[in-house]
């Protein structure tokens, strides 16, 4: 992997955090008073859920899941694993599934699957990216951060190979 290859910044870190804070809101008034049980797909997710939930104005319970279909490639295998599971139980509770990215939507149909076998009361998708060009299933998300093109991203918790998470602003290489 080339670190010095040239960057073309998509979103900025400011945009990020506007985009994400009215997320929230959107949120908060479409669940109203309910509890909500945040489920956040890693290792991806992880830096766009920590900052989705402090903008959640409801009560919230975070849990985790782990998937994996890409390896170290920059196009999903199509093949979807559940590596961790989730702890909490969701039967009859609202859970919403947050993601980085939705692009040919096989993981999200999977966990999609996964999670109505334990009967929540509701299950939506929360994604910072889509990327609706690439979808290969009939599922869209609830609530979109960002619509993109058909481009490799990096940055704000996406990676490439084992770096570029900490980068706080979105990516690609140009």
């Amino acid at each position: 992997m080339d670190i010095h290859r040239r960057q073309r910044i998509l979103f900025s870190r400011e945009e990020i955090a506007d985009r994400v804070r009215g997320l929230g809101q959107e949120i908060s008034k479409d669940y109203g008073n309910k509890e909500l049980v945040v489920i956040s797909l890693l290792r991806g997710s992880f830096i766009f859920t920590a900052d989705l939930v402090r903008e959640i104005t409801i009560p919230v319970e975070v849990d985790f899941m782990t998937t994996s279909s890409y390896g170290h490639s920059e196009e999903s295998s199509g093949i979807v694993e559940i590596v961790h599971d989730i702890r909490t139980d969701i039967k009859d509770r609202d859970v919403l599934i947050v993601d980085d990215i939705m692009d040919s939507g096989y993981t999200l149909e999977k966990v999609v699957e996964y999670l109505r076998g334990k009967s929540p009361r509701s299950l939506k998708i929360c994604v910072l990216l889509d990327k609706p060009s690439r979808r290969k299933v009939d599922l869209s998300p609830d609530y979109i951060g960002f619509n993109i093109p058909d481009v490799f991203i990096v940055g704000y918790g996406l990676n490439y190979g084992d770096h570029y998470r900490n980068i706080p602003y979105i990516f690609t290489f140009d």
